[in-house]
C-alpha cells in the first residue's frame, strides 16, 4: 500500500483490526523527542500491551509498511521531513512494574527514573546510576545506557523481546552481549520486558546517592535546553566532551543548534534548531576533532528520518 496517499485508509483498517488502538496520522515527532525537533510520522501508534505490539507489527508487515520503534524519545534526532511509514511508540501505556525480593520486573516503556524510585521504595541498591537518565527501559537495554560508573549490563539479568520473525524470545546474562553503548539487539527486534536484579541496601543511603547524582546533573549538564543527551560516544582513549572543548568549539553554533557552554558533550536546541542545523553542527564537530586530534567521533544520538 502507498503509505503517502493512503494513510487515512490504512489508519481506518488498523483501527478496525485492533479495537481501541491509540493511533493517528501525521503526528509531529517534535512532540515525542527531547530535542523538540522532527517532522510528522505518517502514522503514529502508542501501544498498551504485548498483544497490541504483536498485532501492530503483523498488520504493518501485511501491508508492507515500514515500522520505526521508539521509546521515550530522549536519544532521538528526527528529520524535519518526518518519518515515512509507521512509528510505534513503546511508552507510558506499556510500563507495568513489579518487585519481588531483589528483582524488579518491568515492561519496556517504563521510565528508568520510575524503576529507580521503586527500587528506593524497596530499599534496593544498584540502580541509582540510572535515576536521572531520561529514557525508557527498552531503549536503555538496546544501547546499554549508563552514567556515573553504572550501566544496564550491571543489573539486567533477563530480557524478553520480539525477534524479526515475530517470535517472542528471551535472553539471559552474557547472551545480551552488552558492550559500550551496544547490545545484541538488532534493528527490528523489540524489547518487551526485562528483569533487573539489585541488592538489598539502606534506603537513606540510596536516597542520598540519588540526590547527589541529581545535583551533579544539574550542575554539569544543560538541562535547561532541549537535547538528546550526550551527542557522541566516548572514543577509546579519550573523552568526547574534552576533545570538543580542546578543539575550541565550546558554544559554537549553527542556527539554533549549539555546543553547550556548560557541557561540550551536549549539542543543544537553543530555540528553533532544525534537523539540518544539528546535522551540520555534528559534522563540523566531527571534522574539527578528526583534523586536530585524529579521533573519529561516533554519534550516540539515534538519527531517524525519510
Amino acid at each position: 500500500m502507498d503509505i503517502i496517499t493512503n494513510k487515512a485508509q490504512l489508519l481506518h483498517l488498523l483501527k478496525q483490526q485492533i479495537p481501541n488502538i491509540d493511533a493517528v496520522c501525521d503526528e509531529p515527532m517534535k512532540n515525542h523527542t527531547s530535542f523538540h525537533i522532527g517532522g510528522n510520522a505518517d502514522i503514529f501508534v502508542s501501544v498498551k500491551s504485548e498483544a497490541e505490539i504483536i498485532s501492530c507489527i503483523n498488520f504493518f508487515k501485511e501491508h508492507d509498511v515500514a515500522v520505526t520503534i521508539i521509546g521515550n524519545g530522549s536519544n532521538l534526532l528526527v528529520s524535519d521531513d518526518g518519518i515515512e511509514g509507521a512509528v510505534v511508540c513503546i511508552g507510558k501505556g506499556f510500563s507495568d512494574v513489579s518487585c519481588n525480593g531483589c528483582e524488579i520486573k518491568a515492561e519496556a516503556g517504563v521510565l528508568l527514573s520510575r524503576i529507580a524510585n521503586i527500587a528506593l521504595e524497596h530499599a534496593l541498591t544498584g540502580f541509582e546510576f540510572a535515576s536521572g537518565i531520561p529514557g525508557s527501559l527498552g531503549g536503555a537495554i538496546v544501547m546499554n545506557a549508563g552514567a556515573y560508573g553504572g550501566e544496564m549490563k550491571d543489573c539486567v539479568v533477563t530480557t524478553r523481546y520480539l525477534d524479526n520473525d515475530g517470535n517472542i524470545c528471551q535472553c539471559s546474562g552474557d547472551e545480551h552481549a552488552f558492550g559500550y553503548r551496544k547490545s545484541r539487539f538488532k534493528d527490528g527486534e523489540i524489547i518487551l520486558s526485562a528483569t533487573i536484579k539489585l541488592m538489598q541496601g539502606d534506603s537513606e543511603q540510596i536516597k542520598a546517592e540519588m540526590r547527589s547524582l541529581a545535583e551533579k546533573r544539574r550542575e554539569k549538564q544543560p538541562l535547561e535546553y532541549p537535547s538528546a543527551g550526550s551527542t557522541f560516544k566516548r572514543p577509546e582513549g579519550a573523552f568526547a566532551a574534552k576533545l570538543i572543548d580542546d578543539a575550541g568549539l565550546r558554544g559554537y553554533s549553527i542556527g539554533d543548534a549549539a555546543v553547550s557552554d556548560k557541557h561540550c558533550g551536549f549539542v543543544i536546541n537553543k530555540g528553533e534548531a532544525s534537523f539540518e542545523d544539528v546535522i551540520a553542527l555534528m559534522d563540523h564537530i566531527k571534522t574539527t576533532v578528526r583534523e586536530k586530534f585524529g579521533f573519529e567521533l561516533e554519534p550516540e544520538v539515534r538519527i531517524l528520518g525519510r
